[in-house]
């Protein structure tokens, strides 16, 4: 009957205020790192998609408005098509300008690399955007169940000094129930780290797409000063 009574529940409630704090910091860091994973798994596959068919069907098209109407349609999450738009707003800027500032000086293939170069940079930040949780997530949440334990495991020892006996079935429950932490925070730690994993490699490829999408942009405004 006594082992019928170890569980989380008794956990729970044996447990104070330091265990409590523990384990509702390990749900709120899973709560939140499951929220980016799904968030960016979603995101990701419009990328991948997006990108495809938009720059596709923006070389299919027969002007630079055209393509960039159609890359948009396709980019929903904003990767690609603002590289083309930049492109578009350096074409209409005539070659050294009056009055021109130091982003609008150089020959227009300069202008456009310069500013094709800050806009991969822009994009590469929303790329990247809750990575750092995910791999803070990681990285912590197994000590933070480790630091449960540990405590748990104290306050056990406290009781069992306490009552006078070391018995076999006094000690396991109490130890037994304090490695639950271990256990939470590995089952916290494990899917953000596979899952930062998963979009860095994912943001490799895009980045990649990205810079030969921007080389061929520049390479577009240039050989439109040329003609």
């Amino acid at each position: 009957m006594e082992n019928a009574e170890l569980g989380l529940a008794h956990f729970w409630a044996a447990g104070d205020t330091v265990t409590h704090s523990v384990a509702w910091l390990l749900l709120a860091m899973s709560v939140a790192s499951w929220f980016v994973i799904f968030a960016k798994g979603l995101a990701a596959l419009r990328i991948r998609r997006g990108g495809r068919v938009g720059i596709a069907r923006f070389w299919a098209a027969s002007s630079v408005d055209e393509g960039i109407e159609a890359l948009r349609r396709e980019d929903r999450e904003g990767i690609f098509a603002p590289l083309a738009e930049q492109m578009r707003q350096v074409r209409l800027v005539p070659p050294d300008p009056p009055n021109a500032t130091l982003g609008q000086s150089g020959d227009r293939h300069e202008v456009a690399v310069r500013v094709l170069r800050q806009q991969m940079t822009a994009s590469s930040t929303r790329l990247e955007a809750g990575l750092t949780l995910l791999a803070s997530v990681g990285s912590t949440a197994p000590f933070i169940g480790l630091f449960g334990t540990v405590w748990g495991i104290y306050h056990a020892l406290i009781a069992i000094a306490g009552s006078g006996q070391v018995l076999i079935d006094r000690v396991a429950g109490p130890v037994g129930e304090a490695l639950i932490m271990t256990a939470a925070g590995l089952a916290v730690a494990i899917p953000a780290v596979l899952g930062y994993n998963a979009f860095t490699r994912l943001n490799r490829i895009t980045l990649a797409e990205l810079d030969g999408f921007a080389n061929d942009l520049a390479a577009l405004a240039s050989h439109r000063e040329s003609a």
